[in-house]
């Protein structure tokens, strides 16, 4: 490398620099030996090695021409210059005597000597002071080319200070990063990381809830179900799901949305009173029943779509009622004559919606996570033909065809493993008959009655709220001899079971008949009357009774990722409040407080194959009630019931008519009286007044028999003929009916 002639005046700008100059020389001889000459003649012999110096700093500083830290440009050269000529000026203003970064790397580095100085153009030299120039390069590019102790710290301030700025920016926005996933994007991670193809879209968690209105549990062992078999084959199920009380459809369903007692939620039947507000709810008057004010708790619907997740509902018992003012996506108004494939159009209609991830997904119209659907129409049937006709069949079956059409579409749309399935009843149903009907007016007086609530269950109101003791004896006393009703008072002797007591909704005073039972008007049917003309009774199926009696219970079966269980596995019963959760759980919802316990995942406790009570056999379907004649003194068994004149000689299989020896023996129906103990009528106290048929008189005056005469003797000839009956049903039930049947019939009771 050659060296460029250097201008003198700007190495050394004045004589007082040379002087400087001289005198750091003279300093730094004494540490090396320095061989006495003066300063002035090393500084001038040694014009070319410093000339030298300079020039490769300059050509080493253009050839790296890199960056320093952080960005800064760095430039030793001129640096390391500048430091010498401000160290040369402060030492000539009789400032500290630090040597500057440049010369001590000379000195240090290279332990320059007199000898190497004379020497100043020999290759060694050469490469010595280009090597410590180098070093003083980098030294210079780390730390900023600080000559100076306190120019260093400063700098070394500046450089923590902005590390700790850059670093105060990252721990910001991981703050701002965790506060934005915990504050408002929480439910899309979740949900990206539980989310399902198809091979063609991403699913949420979805859940499909269908309600079959009135499905009785034992429906299932009739050999009409197949699919809905096949799915207790894959899924997990229960023998049963119980009903809550009163067993009617408007409560249960709000029930199983809200997973509250009605007690809690408020719609305590499908008619009632509030006192407070002083309105009656009448479910089938949507302006009464569809105000939100009824409706208490919080129903899947809502608690789904103020949680971010869509939600279907198509026809379910209050989803109209705009409850908690919470707006949903899809709301189907009921259509009681909507057909079952229309059904199943409608939940795949919906199911093919793009999803949140899809192309051509819309705020407006998005896949709903949550589809629940109700079903009226075995219900509708079960009290028109009743549950044990041959119309019902063809309705159940039915029922299972639509079940199939939903399973089959979601096989076609390869969701099978993707979307769960629930299927569920409210209750279910039992045969009426007018044999097993109680006049309510021959019980209490209707005009010392402000309101009546439910059916075929009565809750009454009493115009004056002091007479309610004296009603709730009275009811007692014309009851006693009927075992067939029970009599409570809201606040002290209900059942605690049936957890109906806490709310104002439920009238003081009630009257529970025993399954198969009812109450009625003589508006509504006229018992006296019909059972003279053989005039029929409808409905022919009812419910609302005792929600833990066999033919009140509904089904659960379940299918899907949210059940990975094995399949066919059986589970407890237990009572519907628990589906609010379970369906919450399901879909990644948290539930409001509620009255249920149960949470996913359920806990099977074995396979219903392993049990041999689930092959159809007589346990698994419950017999109607006991045909139990409610008599009364003016009147006749109708032509069509067998007369008591004959019963004697009947054979076994005529019996039927009268009794169910199975059922009570199995312990299913533990409420039917022995033939001697037919139930009468109660007779009105003495002086009140009773209906008469055709001009007769009821004072038994002037040779006309009375009421009382006439109950008389009808009691002593029925007790005549019935001394023979009695040994022969004993004599069949020792030989038909094992003993051991018989004390499990009492235990069940």
């Amino acid at each position: 490398m050659s060296s460029q002639p250097h201008n003198e005046s700007q190495r050394v700008p004045s004589s007082d620099a040379g002087t400087d100059e001289r005198t750091l020389y003279d300093h730094t001889s004494d540490d090396e030996g320095y061989d006495g000459r003066p300063s002035g003649e090393l500084d001038e012999r040694d014009h070319d090695i410093l000339d030298s110096e300079d020039e490769r700093e300059r050509l080493l500083t253009q050839k790296d021409g890199g960056k320093g830290l952080l960005g800064r440009r760095a430039s030793s050269v001129k640096v390391g210059k500048w430091d010498k000529k401000k160290e040369m000026k402060e030492r000539r203003k009789g400032g500290n005597e630090e040597s500057s970064a440049l010369m001590y790397e000379m000195e240090e580095g290279i332990g320059a000597s007199s000898t190497s100085f004379r020497s100043g153009r020999s290759s060694l030299s050469d490469e010595q002071r280009l090597l410590a120039s180098e070093s003083q390069r980098k030294v210079c590019s780390v730390y900023g080319c600080a000559s100076e102790a306190n120019g260093l710290q400063v700098r070394r301030k500046s450089l923590y200070r902005r590390i700790a700025i850059y670093v105060s920016i990252i721990v910001l926005f991981v703050v701002l990063l965790a506060a934005t996933y915990n504050l408002s994007t929480p439910k899309d991670v979740k949900e990206a990381a539980a989310m399902l193809s198809n091979g063609t879209s991403l699913f949420a968690p979805t859940t499909i809830l269908i309600s079959l209105d009135g499905f009785r549990a034992d429906f299932l062992y009739r050999n009409l179900t197949p699919t809905l078999n096949q799915f207790v084959a894959e899924g997990i199920s229960p023998k049963y799901m119980m009903p809550s009380f009163p067993s009617v459809t408007f409560p249960n369903h709000y029930t199983m949305a809200t997973g509250m007692y009605p007690e809690a939620h408020g719609v305590v039947g499908n008619t009632f009173w509030d006192p407070e507000l002083e309105q009656e709810f009448y479910y089938t008057d949507p302006k009464r029943s569809l105000q939100p004010h009824w409706w208490g708790g919080e129903p899947l619907w809502v608690t789904a779509e103020k949680q971010g997740v869509r939600t279907a509902v198509h026809m379910w018992p209050g989803s109209e009622a705009h409850i908690l003012n919470q707006e949903i996506a899809y709301i189907d108004k009921y259509n009681g004559s909507e057909v079952l494939p229309t059904k199943v159009d409608r939940i795949m209609e919906l199911l093919d919606l793009p999803g949140p991830k899809d192309i051509g997904a819309s705020a407006n119209t998005p896949r709903p996570q949550l589809i629940a659907a109700y079903v009226p129409d075995v219900d509708g049937d079960g009290h028109r033909f009743g549950p044990n006709s041959t119309e019902i069949r063809k309705t159940i079956a039915n029922a299972d065809t639509m079940m199939a059409g939903i399973l089959a579409g979601l096989h076609a749309r390869n969701l099978t493993d993707i979307v769960n399935v629930i299927v569920v009843s409210d209750h279910g149903m039992a045969t009426t008959d007018k044999t097993r009907l109680v006049q309510l007016e021959d019980l209490i007086d209707p005009a010392e009655l402000s309101h009546t609530d439910g059916w075929p269950l009565y809750g009454l109101r009493p115009k004056d709220p002091a007479s309610l003791h004296r009603l709730y004896n009275q009811l007692l006393e014309r009851t006693k001899d009927n075992p067939n009703l029970d009599v409570y008072l809201r606040d002290e002797n209900m059942p605690e079971r049936y957890h109906f007591s806490k709310n104002d909704r439920i009238a003081p005073l009630w009257i529970v008949p025993k399954t198969g039972w009812a109450i009625v008007t003589k508006d509504e049917f006229n018992v006296e009357v019909g059972l003279k003309t053989g005039e029929e009774y409808h409905p022919k199926g009812l419910h609302g009774y005792d929600h833990e009696h066999p033919l009140m219970r509904a089904v659960f079966i379940a299918r899907g990722p949210a059940f990975p269980h094995e399949a066919g596995s059986r589970m407890e019963p237990f009572q519907n409040i628990e589906l609010y959760n379970i369906v919450c759980d399901s879909i990644g919802l948290n539930p409001a407080p509620n009255n249920g316990t149960l949470r996913l995942p359920l806990k099977p406790v074995g396979l219903h194959s392993d049990d041999d009570s689930v092959s159809g056999n007589e346990k698994e379907t419950p017999e109607d009630p006991v045909s139990s004649y409610t008599l009364s003194s003016s009147t006749t068994l109708p032509s069509s019931l067998p007369q008591p004149s004959n019963l004697a000689s009947m054979p076994a299989t005529d019996l039927n008519s009268l009794s169910s020896i199975a059922a009570s023996a199995s312990g299913l129906e533990d409420t039917s009286p022995s033939l001697e103990d037919v139930p009468i009528r109660p007779t009105p106290p003495s002086g009140a007044k009773d209906e008469l048929k055709d001009g007769e008189k009821s004072d038994g005056k002037d040779g006309e028999k009375g009421e009382g005469d006439k109950k008389e003797s009808w009691w002593e000839w029925l007790t005549h003929k019935a001394d023979g009956v009695k040994d022969w049903v004993d004599e069949f039930i020792h030989d038909h009916v094992p003993e051991d049947k018989a004390e499990e019939g009492k235990k069940d009771g």
